[in-house]
């Protein structure tokens, strides 16, 4: 019987790092890749979009869906009627799929249109989605998805009802086949091109939130809550 959120903790002996596979070592710039934990995770708590991958008679797609991290497993959820989400309950096997994470920190323009870049952190996880169906794990794993957005929100709203959660499914992804792949610092110009007439450097791009706009029904006499107002 899988183990529940909750028993998804690292014991002791958990190793630093992730082990890299055929999979997860990348073909090109293989001295940006990286397969310890704590780099692994930074990169997946600073966002909570991701993109998931897998194959729909015989046809690759991709689906931007938010998600959680519990441990040492991803959660997604989203409509029962989800073709993805449908097929990893509909059989044991579950269903093949690949996940990926992007931040980008910074527009790398370089003097020659070939070495233009960007500075990114990304994170690659291939494994097998299952059907979460224990009531007490897709608690955890629906409240995980609102605090991947912001944390603290799970318990200043209401949890879903019967009805909410019949309509909604969860598939879990636990974190084996893992890598990170990280790029930082300036253009890199071939030496021949360094004296041309072109401007070179780094354009930082950092997410930013503005602040928040109330809804036009919401009762006056409530105040922003304070996990909105941490900067």
């Amino acid at each position: 019987m899988p183990e529940t959120a909750s028993q998804q903790t690292m014991s002791p002996g958990t190793p630093a790092g992730y082990e890299p596979t055929d999979r997860t070592v990348p073909t090109r710039s293989r001295d940006r890749a990286a397969y310890d934990r704590e780099t692994v995770h930074s990169i997946l708590d600073g966002a909570y979009l991701c993109h998931l991958g897998f194959v729909r008679d015989g046809a690759p797609v991709v689906l931007p869906t938010l998600f959680g991290r519990v441990g040492e497993r991803l959660y997604v959820h989203g409509s029962t009627g989800s073709r993805p989400l449908r097929t990893a309950g509909s059989t044991d096997e579950g269903l093949a799929v690949c996940l990926t994470v992007t931040h980008v920190d910074g527009l790398v323009l370089a003097r020659s249109a070939f070495h233009h870049s960007l500075n990114y952190r990304s994170v690659v996880v291939h494994g097998t989605a299952y059907a979460v169906t224990d009531p007490e794990e897709r608690r955890v794993a629906l409240d995980a998805i609102v605090d991947q957005v912001v944390p603290g929100r799970s318990k200043d709203s209401r949890p879903a009802d019967g009805k909410e959660l019949a309509a909604t499914a969860v598939i879990r992804l636990d974190l084996r086949e893992v890598s990170a792949k990280i790029r930082t610092g300036g253009p890199n110009d071939d030496p021949r091109d360094v004296g041309l007439p072109h401007w070179a450097g780094v354009v930082p791009v950092a997410p930013a939130r503005a602040t928040p706009v109330p809804a036009d029904d919401l009762d006056p006499s409530i105040e922003l809550p304070a996990y909105l107002t941490a900067s």
